[in-house]
């Protein structure tokens, strides 16, 4: 064979190769595969493709349907509960993270809430550093912050109040908000309009845009932020980044609810 020549099906771990091939062909429109699908998909006979097709239904991979064809078996939702298990928070929401970094050459976080107290989860450096507050596992309370108010917007009207009567609200800065009235109102209009942007209520100088991320129920039960410097984002670029922040929060809530399934 010449070196120019793209390797075939053949030259390849025929076994290993064309069982994820066939694997690889299913998706939400495609449940089930025929034989012939799969022997024009490999480019080899019906009888070869019947060869590998049994031996996945022997291995439990797939499994023949009840109105012809072949579907997923049980042993890939073993699979897929094992890999659901092997997956955290971080892990399902680092790739965005990073990803979005990258895009907006900010900080992005990923922040919960633990009662009164806000947890940072984790962060995504980008190559232009800044001085925050949340540090990895670092608490703030929920009054002061982007993720802070994203991660109560979504709650019970009653249970947000009372919860925010009960805790200690802590001023940072002057812009800091610590009357509940005005706190009740800053949720609403988070909720309306579906994100948060605060500007040096955290840390002096520093824009915090935060969206929320949903459970597979669409329930909030994260939040992902980017913390820039106020000098290097200006008010006119904040629905920009809001946008971004608002992809990106969806993306980890879509995987999140992939991992959950």
């Amino acid at each position: 064979m010449s070196g120019n020549t793209s390797p075939s099906y053949r030259d390849r771990n025929s076994t290993a190769d064309r069982a994820l091939d066939i694997l690889t062909m299913f998706d939400d429109v495609h449940l089930v595969v025929s034989g012939t699908a799969v022997a024009e998909r490999l480019g080899v006979a019906r009888s070869t493709a019947y060869r590998y097709l049994q031996s996945l239904v022997a291995g439990r991979f797939l499994e023949e349907a009840p109105g012809g064809g072949f579907r997923l078996g049980l042993r890939v939702l073993e699979i897929a509960r094992l890999a659901r298990r092997s997956y955290g928070l971080s892990e399902v929401a680092m790739p965005s993270m990073e990803d979005l970094a990258v895009e907006t050459h900010e900080t992005v976080l990923l922040t919960r809430r633990t009662g009164d107290l806000v947890v940072c989860v984790d962060r995504a450096e980008s190559t232009r550093a800044v001085r925050i507050s949340y540090e990895r596992g670092s608490a703030l309370p929920i009054n002061a912050g982007a993720s802070a108010l994203v991660l109560l917007a979504w709650s019970p009207e009653d249970e947000a109040r009372r919860l925010l009567e009960n805790a200690e609200l802590r001023r940072f800065t002057p812009a800091t908000l610590t009357d509940v009235d005005a706190l009740m109102e800053r949720l609403g209009r988070i909720r309306r309009i579906g994100y948060s942007v605060t500007r040096g209520e955290l840390d002096p100088d520093v824009v915090g845009v935060a969206a929320p991320i949903r459970d597979e129920n669409k329930n909030v039960v994260a939040a992902v932020s980017v913390a820039a410097l106020a000098s290097r984002l200006y008010p006119e670029a904040e629905a920009e980044i809001a946008q971004k922040v608002l992809a990106t929060a969806q993306e980890i809530s879509d995987r999140m609810a992939v991992v959950a399934g």
